[in-house]
């Protein structure tokens, strides 16, 4: 004779165990412990410098500013429509490709055809080293390009919402779901038409400062100070925004309860078209610093860091604006301090891991999925 148990019970009578969640709690701070003192036991052997170390979590930080960006943009549009947009990562490249355009064209201007430059030389046409592009050494071209490509992205969101998500809104999420699939592989192949699939050098060297620390040095270019500064001022901004403009308020008001909010007068529709912009304006800002960052760019560079983003915005809490800042530079340094253990094509894999570490213990996340 066979019993069967419904999954549900035994999912219950887990969750009714005492010592269920201590269990999982103590786990991971033992996993924590023994980081840190394999750390301290290679610093004291000599196999890990304090240099290396600053070295990786200057370079995750650099790295989780960028997600960091990108996931408020992602978040933003959650809170409001209540769905994972996965063309955002497309929202990332083009508008990456439209800034560094743009700068191109101001940095070669009358010394190479405008058609090469906005294409960034597709077939050899233009070299970098030609052209002469970093933040040094053509600062113009950087602040612009950073600007149009800000701007390409918040046109290119309000573009598809009107063309593709408005319509869709009353289906349902999975369908909008579905939908933001159906629109990334558009983008994505739109850029692989326009640029081809070939990987992009963008940058010469510029001026870098080198940290004596005890093991060597640690080199902070003029690219991830760039990125530190306009990170802090975006995410000012953006806290600034929600906190104190009527435009903020009434963002959060619809991300806790659109009815509600529509029955006191908000224009929800406008409010919606207003986020579309700012999320879509932080993917641009993302994609072309994340571009200047690695001085290279191709067609999937949103793609690959959307899924960085998605950990850093689910980490956070989804549905928290804050938490996908903290879930980005938490993922920007994990994925960087990781290579003190595991080869740099794993990486990524630690960022999700300690996702779901994180997770275990707090299943809505850092900040519990607190809108803004």
């Amino acid at each position: 004779m066979k019993l069967y148990v419904p999954l549900g019970y035994i999912n219950t009578v887990w969750e009714r165990l005492p010592f269920s969640e201590y269990v999982v709690k103590a786990a991971v701070i033992v996993f924590g412990l023994t980081v840190l003192f394999d750390m301290f036991r290679q610093l004291t052997t000599g196999e890990l410098t304090i240099a290396l170390i600053a070295s990786y979590l200057w370079r995750g930080l650099s790295y989780g500013l960028i997600i960091g960006l990108a996931g408020v943009g992602l978040s933003l549009t959650y809170d409001l429509l209540d769905f994972a947009n996965f063309a955002h990562g497309d929202y990332i490249t083009l508008s990456a490709f439209a800034g560094w355009g743009v700068a191109y064209l101001i940095a070669g201007f009358n010394q190479f055809k405008p058609g090469s430059l906005l294409f960034l030389g597709v077939g050899g046409a233009v070299y970098p080293r030609d052209v002469g592009v970093s933040v040094t050494s053509a600062p113009v071209a950087i602040l612009f390009g950073l600007m149009v490509a800000a701007l390409a992205g918040a046109l290119l969101a309000i573009a598809l919402d009107s063309a593709v998500y408005k319509s869709m809104r009353g289906a349902g999420n999975i369908t909008l779901l579905i939908a933001s699939v159906g629109v990334a592989f558009v983008l994505r192949y739109t850029a692989v038409y326009l640029f081809t699939q070939q990987t992009f050098g963008l940058t010469i060297d510029s001026w870098s400062y080198e940290v004596s620390l005890p093991g060597g040095t640690v080199t902070i270019t003029s690219a991830s100070v760039l990125l530190l500064f306009v990170s802090v001022f975006i995410m000012l901004g953006v806290h600034l925004l929600l906190t104190r403009t009527k435009l903020g308020k009434s963002m959060r008001a619809m991300a806790a309860n659109q009815q509600l909010a529509r029955v006191t007068g908000i224009p929800s529709e406008k409010i919606i078209r207003r986020t579309w912009l700012i999320g879509g304006a932080l993917a641009g800002v993302a994609g072309f610093m994340i571009a200047l960052l690695q001085g290279t760019i191709n067609y999937q560079i949103g793609w690959t860091l959307l899924l960085l983003v998605f950990a850093g915005v689910i980490m956070g809490g989804i549905g928290s604006v804050y938490g996908a800042i903290v879930g980005g530079i938490l993922v920007g340094l994990i994925t960087r301090v990781s290579l003190i253990w595991i080869p740099a094509s794993f990486t990524e894999a630690t960022g999700f891991a300690v996702m779901i570490l994180i997770l275990l213990t707090r299943p809505a996340g850092i900040f519990g999925g607190d809108a803004a």
